[in-house]
């Protein structure tokens, strides 16, 4: 990097927080609609805004007023598998707010997502359907955009969903490759985007659909990069150097600690089988999703649905931007936690639990000497 790209790059960074201190509080949620029965619910989002040191806000009001965030792994929109071609309208809006980090500790932070959740919502389609998406942005600083994995053209949409403050913008593009694909946000700088929560899934099935599972849920990977160390209360002001050097403070399911622990634990009962759509928005790190005390059955690689299913796997690998499916088929009662087996990673807040209910079945797992 010359020291002129560097000079003028933390000019840039300089000029953004000016505007930062001198905007307006956040902006209201606002509502968003979808033609197709994946709920696009409630907004939000914002541009390249970045803190370079300083302290952290108190845990006062600004902590009780922040909004959660978290999107509940079980919402995801049915199978579009079987039906007729449609052309499949979906709504986003970015807006940037107020979300809970670590409700306990009363950590908040400024979160740019996609209909006020992090991660936005599951985009459910069949492969050969039309999509027309449009991205409203209700930020208050700066631009927004979205590349779709699934997209094929340039950007992935980017440059034609390219919105600013208060702009509407529409694309249209063919679903014709199967497979479980990342959207985020590609407005530069695309990783402080992505970090803040503009991230999702999109999943093209393919024409007769996934093979019928009893349960499914929605799981996203994320990083938080903060100035404070982790378990900091108030106020937590995102890190551009730490984001450069690729240094998180958090790792977070689904956008905060105690996303799928105390607020959303998933729930599954005995001999079920068990779909969790899973991602990485990053935007730097790769994940080992693994499940303790499971050997998943099924794990549809890179989440390819033209490739057949590893079997009999414990522990999976997922880049940032890439996405796989894991199933698996608990037999005995209790609590199963969902880990990156990187497992540091658990002491910064990354764990979901997976409850498990029914029958035990001592002749397969039971304390104490063989009988």
């Amino acid at each position: 990097m010359s020291n002129r790209w560097n000079h003028g790059f933390w000019i840039s960074v300089l000029l953004t927080l000016v505007l930062v201190v001198t905007s307006s509080g956040p902006s209201a949620l606002g509502q968003s609609s979808t033609a197709m029965s994946a709920r696009m619910s409630a907004p939000d989002s914002s541009h390249v805004m970045a803190s370079v040191g300083g302290t952290q806000e108190p845990a006062t009001d600004q902590a009780q007023n922040a909004v959660d965030i978290v999107r509940d792994p079980a919402d995801v929109p049915p199978s579009p598998g079987g039906r007729p071609l449609q052309i499949v309208r979906v709504s986003l809006v970015a807006q940037e707010l107020e979300g809970k980090l670590d409700p306990v500790l009363g950590a908040t932070y400024e979160y740019w997502t996609f209909n006020g959740k992090v991660p936005g919502p599951m985009i459910r389609v069949r492969q050969g359907d039309t999509v027309e998406l449009t991205l409203r942005n209700d930020g208050r600083l700066v631009s927004h955009s979205i590349d779709l994995h699934a997209a094929l053209g340039p950007g992935g949409g980017m440059e034609l969903t390219e919105a600013k403050q208060g702009e509407t913008r529409t694309f249209t593009f063919k679903a014709i490759v199967p497979g479980v694909f990342v959207y985020h946000c590609g407005t530069n700088l695309a990783a402080q985007h992505i970090a803040n929560g503009m991230y999702g899934l999109i999943v093209v099935e393919p024409p007769e659909g996934l093979p019928r599972v009893d349960r499914e849920f929605y799981v996203m990977q994320g990083e938080i990069y903060t100035v404070e160390d982790i378990g900091g209360s108030g106020h937590q002001k995102m890190s551009l150097p730490k984001l450069m050097d690729e240094r998180p403070e958090y790792f977070v399911f689904n956008g905060a600690v105690g996303a799928l622990t105390a607020q959303h634990p998933m729930h599954a009962k005995v001999g079920e089988t068990v779909r969790i759509f899973f991602g990485v928005g990053g935007p730097n790190l790769i994940s080992a999703p693994h499940v303790i005390g499971q050997v998943l059955t099924q794990v549809y690689n890179e989440g390819s649905f033209t490739s057949p299913p590893l079997t009999s796997v414990q522990t999976t690998v997922v880049p940032p931007g890439g996405a796989t499916i894991i199933e698996f088929k608990p037999m005995v009662p209790g609590s199963y936690k969902l880990v990156d087996h990187a497992l540091v990673r658990v002491a910064r807040s990354l764990i979901g639990s997976i409850e498990v209910s029914g029958p035990p079945h001592p002749e397969l797992f039971h304390e104490g000497p063989a009988q």
